[in-house]
């Protein structure tokens, strides 16, 4: 005998129970576009919770030197972007590093001499570039005879306080020199005080490594008192020390008409970099750099107009957003919305190309398979009705009891009324009806036959 197929689907429809199952397969496409809406939903509320924040901390040098009057140019120009940049006054380079380092400072840029990070653990640290050049200035008092070293011994020297550049440099350049122990007194002044303590006589000589910007050394090579020297073998030093350059303050440079200096004098140079922390977002390393190209580009005495900012690393590596700056500038949206939309709008272009890339298979592919359902479902039936009419031609003749099979065939019309297709699939549904009654018809002319 062969056995009645049950419909679980429609028996459990009949009794008001729904598997998951069934739901599933009856409401797919609902499905899809819900958890599709909610994963983009998901992914837009993380990107908002990374947006940009509204505030830095910039570690920047002693209070009137060169570093901290940058410092307030960078906090202007952030301003106009609604970033609030808080200046963090510091010895110098070598604490800026420290800040930078430290993740529980909050310090997220400084400014950095080069050569300073050469031996420190920077891998949590990015360059945004090189942005100025900082002379190692070499001032004394005029009556001061003698050059080079030699003019250097038993004099009472300022090297720069603990933490900056200044002093780490000249504590390197006096050990390669063999004047350690050579001075009267070695002071630890910041180089405002340096300054004030030169001019009153109360020391000999001031080394201060900084800008020809810096208020400091405009006072310094204004003072006719005092007197600037150079570095007789700084072509030396240069080849020793790879992150030192050497630069030329020109005869006259300072005042033409007294011909100071009277001849020209040659300097060593660090190049400072904008350092970041590696974690600082994305955005405010563009704002920083847009900022640091408006500051930096201007002629100097010993640089062209555009030289700075420039995409070198001295001791750290630069970061992604730094070498796609140097290369190709601001991204384009930065050029028509403000930071936080631009770094929104970009972070959703990411996310829709992937998400586009995953839809539009799927956008052609769904129809078709949801045509397929809906046409399985009747094409099962046909199945089980055309299973009836082979049995009903295999039948005739054999005097076979009909009345198994004609109730066989009212559960599949039955199954038929209780299918849910939609309007589109109506004609399949009827034309599926129509079949039925031909097989009844038929198998009622076979009953007819065998009663006879």
């Amino acid at each position: 005998m062969f056995p009645l197929p049950l419909d679980k689907s429609w028996e459990n429809e009949k009794k008001g129970c729904t598997p998951l199952r069934y739901f599933l397969q009856h409401n797919w496409p609902a499905i899809t576009i819900i958890v599709t809406a909610a994963a983009i939903a998901g992914v837009a509320i993380t990107m908002l919770r990374n947006m940009p924040p509204h505030r830095m901390i910039m570690a920047t040098g002693p209070e009137g030197d060169a570093y901290h009057e940058i410092g307030e140019r960078y906090r202007a120009a952030l301003a106009r972007e609604n970033v609030e940049l808080q200046l963090l006054p510091t010895a110098g380079s070598v604490e800026n590093l420290a800040k930078l380092l430290d993740r529980h400072s909050g310090v997220s840029v400084g400014l950095i001499e080069g050569g300073i990070a050469r031996s420190g653990n920077s891998s949590e640290l990015e360059s945004l570039g090189t942005v100025l050049y900082e002379p190692l200035w070499w001032f004394h008092k005029r009556e001061i005879t003698g050059e080079g070293v030699d003019a250097l011994r038993g004099q009472k020297v300022s090297i720069g306080p603990e933490g900056s550049g200044t002093r780490a440099l000249l504590l390197e350049l006096l050990k390669r020199t063999r004047m350690e122990g050579q001075f009267s007194e070695v002071l630890a002044l910041a180089p405002r005080a340096a300054a004030e303590n030169l001019t009153a006589g109360e020391i000999d000589v001031a080394f201060i490594m900084t800008a020809w910007e810096s208020p400091v050394v405009q006072q310094l090579l204004a003072d006719e008192r005092m007197a600037l020297s150079g570095f007789p073998h700084a072509d030396a030093l240069v080849a020793h020390y790879p992150f030192l350059n050497r630069v030329v303050v020109p005869r006259g440079a300072v005042d033409i008409a007294k011909d100071e200096p009277p001849s020209d004098v040659v300097l060593i140079a660090t190049k400072a970099s904008l350092v970041v922390r590696r974690d600082l977002h994305p955005a405010l390393q563009y704002l920083l750099l847009n900022a640091a190209a408006k500051i930096h580009s201007g002629p100097s005495i010993f640089n062209r107009p555009n030289a700075f900012p420039a995409g070198e690393a001295t001791d750290i590596p630069l970061s992604d957003e730094a070498l796609r700056y140097y290369k190709s500038g601001l991204p384009f949206l930065h050029d028509y919305f403000p930071f936080w939309m631009a770094a929104l709008i970009g972070k959703l272009i990411l996310l829709l190309i992937p998400i586009a890339g995953v839809l539009y298979p799927m956008i052609r592919f769904l129809p078709r398979l949801y045509d397929w359902v809906m046409r399985s479902k009747v094409l099962r039936m046909y199945g089980e009705l055309r299973l009836l009419e082979d049995e009903m031609l295999n039948a005739r003749g054999s005097g076979h009891d009909t009345r198994e099979m004609s109730l066989r065939l009212d559960h599949l019309e039955q199954q038929a009324n209780h299918l849910r297709m939609p309007v589109a699939y109506a004609s399949t549904l009827y034309m599926l009806r129509n079949h039925i009654d031909l097989v009844r018809e038929g198998l009622k002319k076979h009953a007819d036959k065998v009663a006879e």
